[in-house]
């Protein structure tokens, strides 16, 4: 039942292949993902699914092949989801996506990308400088019996390669393509960091119809509007009026509001807040400033572009961004989504503390073997997404299979909360035997995976046992 549910849903991806063939080989690398118990790389989906050992080859030309249309990809797992998803999270009609980075350390002296990265946390287990791939990544949020998932919709690396000299494109650029890459049809608020707290990030949302959800820094300043006093004066219309300060907004106690916090998780907490709609310089445009207390978070500056939205929702949507935290969490120890390892042979090596890598001085046939190099990274790590997203997927539509075919023990399961991606990946282990036994001549994975297995390995167990 699972697998014929997961074969269903990813049959939903076959037009960004150009042959079937190539399709399959996918297919395969999703559930290999899907299946392992090791985040090894393409070996370890060799020993998942018992492939011949001569495969391994096969499956690393599948990832680098140009048969995969990306972008294509991509936009047809961002429509599958919402397909396969009825329940998503919408405010005033709207649906919600999250937005982050994430930096994946890389020790590779001939990986393209690689460059050295500083990382800002309070956590004292990262280092402050890595060597690595610098990504962004796009969430959408659905709901799911009585919690939140953030399914992942699409990954690329935005640093480390320059094409050209007059390339000025910066990372909100490159995640403002990034969302357009995803088509999401509908209108959507998108939720993001401080860091996306930025002109260009609203006005590419606004121009389309979105609207951005973050947090500002607590220096940040705003303008009323100016009001023009007696006759207008030649030249331009004064735009910006009175400064304020976002922080000054809680000095007068009579205008700040008290209510329950809505932010997810949290119950019998009380916040102060106080909300305005001034002038944002960056973006020349009226914006809604929320400023919260929170008993133990502290005090927090929210933005939302939308000024008709109410602002105890503006606080929930951004209570909800530490979902794409989670998934990130979820990607990096349980999927293996960032465990890739392909080298290029005839790349000139990084040093330790090498910075962009600048190609538009070299040769065409080099510059092609890094754009096939970084194709295969970004096929990679689309197949542990919808690999993720495949789990969460089963998770929440039939989460009684899943319990069924666990086929194991756990001390702690929570009503209300669909299994996590632990628990279906080791279902979907327990259940691929059978699946690949009854349907072999029957359903056209099955066979592909039982054409290609080590019968001979199979032979020696059998005979060991």
């Amino acid at each position: 039942m699972l697998w014929m549910q997961w074969w269903k849903a990813i049959s939903m991806l076959r037009a960004a292949f150009s042959r079937l063939r190539s399709f399959m080989w996918f297919a395969t690398v999703v559930a290999g993902l899907t299946v392992r118990t090791e985040l090894l790389g393409v070996t370890s989906i060799v020993r998942a699914l018992k492939l011949r050992p001569a495969l391994y080859n096969k499956l690393c030309q599948s990832l680098h092949s140009d048969a995969v249309q990306l972008d294509r990809l991509s936009a047809l797992w961002t429509q599958a989801v919402l397909r396969l998803f009825p329940d998503p999270v919408r405010v005033n009609g709207r649906r919600v996506l999250v937005g982050d980075g994430i930096k994946v350390a890389k020790s590779g002296k001939k990986m393209p990308a690689v460059k050295r990265l500083h990382q800002e946390s309070d956590s004292n287990t990262k280092p402050e400088f890595i060597m690595g791939h610098s990504m962004q990544q796009i969430n959408v949020l659905v709901q799911a019996d009585r919690s939140v998932i953030a399914v992942p919709l699409a990954t690329r690396i935005h640093e480390g390669l320059v094409w050209s000299n007059r390339d000025r494109r910066t990372l909100l650029d490159r995640m403002i393509a990034l969302l357009g890459i995803v088509s999401v049809k509908d209108p959507f608020y998108f939720v993001a960091d401080a860091y996306y707290a930025a002109g260009k990030i609203v006005n590419g949302l606004c121009d389309k119809g979105n609207h951005l959800v973050t947090r500002v820094k607590s220096t940040a300043v705003a303008y009323e509007q100016y009001e023009e006093q007696g006759p207008r004066k030649r030249g331009r219309p004064k735009l910006y009026g009175e400064k304020i300060k976002l922080k000054s907004l809680l000095d007068d106690p009579r205008d700040v509001q008290c209510a329950p916090s809505p932010v997810y998780g949290e119950e019998n907490v009380t916040i102060q807040y106080r909300v305005m709609d001034l002038l944002w310089r960056p973006c020349a445009r009226v914006v809604r400033f929320v400023v919260v207390i929170h008993p133990r978070r502290g005090t927090c500056l929210l933005m939302c572009t939308d000024v008709t939205l109410d602002p105890i929702e503006i606080i929930r949507l951004y209570g909800l961004r530490f979902k794409i935290e989670l998934s990130f969490k979820q990607a990096v120890h349980r999927i293996g989504a960032f465990a890739y390892h392909f080298w290029m042979q005839d790349m000139k090596p990084l040093t330790r503390r090498s910075g962009d890598q600048y190609l538009h001085r070299e040769s065409l046939e080099y510059r092609n073997a890094v754009k096939r190099k970084i194709h295969a990274y970004h096929v990679f790590i689309q197949a542990a997404i919808i690999c993720q997203g495949l789990q969460n997927y089963l998770a929440v539509a039939f989460p009684s299979h899943v319990w069924n075919s666990f086929g194991s023990w756990l001390r702690t399961i929570r009503p209300g909360i669909p299994p996590s991606e632990l628990v279906v990946a080791h279902a979907l282990r327990q259940s691929l035997p059978e699946f690949l036994v009854n349907n072999a001549g029957s359903h056209i994975f099955a066979k592909f995976i039982m054409e290609r297995q080590d019968t001979e390995t199979f032979e020696m167990f059998s005979a060991a046992a």
